[in-house]
């Protein structure tokens, strides 16, 4: 019988985090079931650093459904499998999965809900081979989660970013200039394509399609020769030109199955090329973390509140190692075996490997063909 559950949030901001543990905490309560939080994710699980949460007068859940961030904070790049240890004044890299187990059981949780994004979910399916009871909600502005058709947070990142092509829209009218809005979104084009169709965009660059950038200065000359003095080009952090590579402003050494490389400089590039091959002036804007904080928007509340309540409804069934997802609409939950598809090495968590079973954008996607049939030029 469940009697005590946790939930862990992982990976980096975005908004929804406190709508899904609201909606698991309320579930629990209505069920007599005690929910508890640990404290900045899977480094809290290591730490064993946890708190009660509670709904009720006194309780530190009251309000949060609007409020951006996490009241349990989250980790990034905490890798419990392969985890920083200082030795003999050197960092050395451990698998202390062990302790995070030890922890569990020694707290007696019967269900640790994992809150985070393809690299969270690949911990927690390594976690249930060591025998615990996990239930993952996908979790990312990214919208790469394998299995599941949206990730809560992602349609909180869009409208942000529509809203900065609003933006965009009247100073680049106003100077002639091209504008160039870079968004984030990693290895996967989802925020820059829809948010270019919401926005009006007259180009859109993604990881997904390698691009020529005289195809896309093409299509602002062709604009330009029409009248039409500025173009909004949208381009994602990952995107990248034939035969070239992505964008990377540095490389980190934090271990082994995290992702080390932190993209940016893809818009700028993009800028200066255009800017040299149409002869108008153009500007680069990176919206940044931007896309992560702050209220979520009603779509994303409503969906939060339906994967929270989801996830623990499955554990009030005993359905444990699996992912809450959306699929063909309707909620659904898949195993994390799935998920992670041939991604099965102990410890390797990164999205970024050839192994790796994160959702990227594919041609005919509705919004690829959408696109194309307004004339959103994909630099193809």
């Amino acid at each position: 019988m469940l009697r005590r559950v946790a939930i862990l949030a992982n990976g980096g901001d975005v908004s929804g985090f406190n709508a899904v543990i609201r909606a698991i905490i309320k579930t629990a309560e209505n069920n007599d079931v005690e929910c508890y939080g640990f404290i900045d994710g899977y480094r809290g699980l290591l730490k064993n650093d946890y708190v009660r949460l509670c709904t009720h007068a006194t309780g530190n859940a009251i309000g949060i459904l609007p409020k951006g961030g996490s009241i349990i904070g989250s980790s990034t790049n905490a890798n419990v499998f392969c985890y920083p240890v200082e030795e003999n004044g050197k960092i050395v890299y451990k698998d202390l999965s062990e302790q995070c187990v030890e922890n569990i059981k020694k707290d007696e949780f019967d269900c640790i809900f994992t809150l985070g994004g393809d690299g969270t979910q690949k911990s927690a399916r390594d976690f249930t081979l060591r025998g615990v009871n996990v239930i993952g909600v996908p979790k990312t502005i990214d919208n790469d989660v394998a299995c599941t058709e949206i990730t809560f947070g992602y349609n909180t990142a869009v409208s942000v970013a529509s809203d900065a092509i609003d933006r965009l829209h009247t100073t680049g009218e106003t100077h002639h200039r091209i504008m160039v809005l870079e968004v984030m979104g990693r290895y996967a084009g989802w925020i820059a394509l829809e948010s270019a169709i919401a926005g009006g965009a007259d180009v859109a660059l993604i990881p997904e399609i390698p691009y020529n950038i005289n195809k896309a200065a093409e299509k602002i000359i062709n604009r330009k020769n029409r009248g039409k003095e500025f173009s909004i080009v949208v381009v994602a952090e990952g995107a990248k030109p034939i035969g070239g590579e992505m964008s990377v402003e540095a490389v980190r050494n934090r271990g082994k199955g995290v992702d080390n490389n932190k993209l940016g400089g893809a818009g700028q590039r993009v800028a200066k090329e255009l800017q040299e091959l149409t002869g108008l002036e153009a500007r680069c804007t990176v919206l940044g973390y931007m896309q992560r904080g702050g209220t979520p928007t009603a779509f994303d509340r409503v969906l939060s509140t339906k994967y929270g309540a989801k996830a623990m409804e499955l554990a009030l069934e005993g359905k444990f190692n699996v992912l809450t997802v959306i699929k063909d609409g309707r909620l659904d939950y898949v195993p994390l075996e799935e998920v992670v598809g041939n991604n099965k090495e102990i410890g390797a968590v990164s999205g970024n490997t050839a192994e790796s079973n994160i959702r990227r954008v594919n041609m005919d996607h509705d919004l690829v063909k959408t696109a194309r049939h307004i004339g959103i030029n994909l630099g193809d």
